[in-house]
């Protein structure tokens, strides 16, 4: 069977990128985030080859992935868990949980004298989730009153990290770190965004997820300029070349009209694959490493594409949808999203491959 869509992963670029993080947060421990299956890039691939101290998960769901692949190094349920049973497993697979609300506690306690894992997940202003800040007292002595539980330490996110201009990580950092004052325990703050721009953020342990994969979480910095390599390519390839006469019209509303006689290609990969609908005519794929535009609407298997820059095309070829060359970056921009939607949005017809 031969690919309609392959993605692939070099995972020496991924190594290379945590040797990034490793140079902007040197005295920190490095969590990767792999929730999403590596951000769309294969989670028990990147968790093998790529030597994080711990890696960070969404859900029980995940973590078991990486257990059942051979992943025994430290994994951290960022969302925690969701019932007893879940507790248990945990505990049984010696997972890292993060607590972020009473009722977590409570099911956690509920294992008796079981050993488990435990960071506290605090509120520092994001308010999605975590204990506010003014109940740490109160959970230290909580923590402090069952000693067969290992504390890992006090977690909290940034909220506005990729916005370098505005004051309120600044905030964040200094609510967060007052709020602790004199309570044992390691930290743990920043995200891409904020172990790259806020150096106060680089606390005992960073966790980086977009950078590892060569992507940028600032708007106005690209990935090249902080030293960061895409990590994935994805690519398609021509399944049919026409001549069009000026005035004809391409794809569904027809909201294409050829300005003159022109060849148009039809490439293999569309909605259904992870390319978004949303991306306007005009949006770039690469073909013979040549910048072609997209023409009329992305369907849900297959794009179209403007042929006049490169005539020597042909059935077969390559069509890059993103990669080196053409950053992910740009391409979310077009479509008016974030490359981490593009990323996790591969659908499971993408053919993974990955490079060492």
């Amino acid at each position: 069977m031969t690919p309609r869509v392959i993605a692939t992963v070099d995972l020496a670029a991924v190594r290379h990128n945590l040797e990034v993080v490793r140079q902007f947060a040197p005295r920190s421990k490095v969590m990767a985030a792999i929730k999403a299956d590596a951000y769309g890039h294969g989670a028990i691939a990147v968790a093998r080859a790529v030597p994080a101290d711990a890696f960070a998960v969404a859900c029980l769901e995940e973590a078991l992935v990486l257990r059942e692949g051979g992943v025994d190094k430290p994994v951290v349920l960022l969302e925690g868990i969701l019932s007893g049973a879940e507790a248990e497993e945990a505990a049984d697979e010696t997972l890292q949980v993060v607590v972020h609300d009473h009722w977590q506690l409570l099911l956690l306690d509920a294992l008796g004298n079981r050993p488990v894992s435990v960071w506290i997940k605090l509120d520092s202003g994001m308010h999605r989730l975590g204990f506010p800040l003014s109940e740490a007292p109160a959970l230290h002595r909580f923590l402090q009153a069952r000693p067969h539980w290992e504390f890992c330490g006090w977690m909290t996110h940034l909220a506005c990290a990729d916005e370098t201009a505005s004051n309120f990580t600044r905030v964040q950092i200094d609510s967060y770190v007052a709020a602790l004052k004199d309570l044992p325990g390691q930290r743990s703050i920043a995200n891409s965004a904020g172990l790259i721009a806020w150096p106060q953020a680089r606390v005992h342990w960073v966790r980086p997820g977009l950078m590892l994969y060569g992507a940028s979480p600032f708007a106005d910095k690209t990935a090249s300029e902080l030293g960061l390599k895409p990590a994935m390519r994805v690519e398609s390839r021509l399944i049919a070349i026409h001549d069009f006469a000026e005035g004809e019209g391409i794809g569904y509303g027809q909201t294409y009209r050829c300005p003159e006689n022109m060849k148009v290609g039809v490439v293999a990969i569309g909605y259904a694959d992870g390319v978004h609908r949303s991306l306007p005519s005009g949006s770039p794929v690469l073909i013979h490493n040549t910048r072609v535009p997209m023409i009329g609407r992305v369907s849900m298997d297959m794009i179209t594409v403007d042929l006049r820059l490169v005539p020597k095309a042909r059935i077969g070829d390559a069509v890059r949808i993103w990669g080196e060359g053409l950053p992910i970056e740009e391409v979310a921009a077009r479509a008016g999203t974030l490359p981490y939607e593009l990323m996790c949005g591969l659908t499971q017809r993408v053919h993974l491959v990955h490079e060492n």
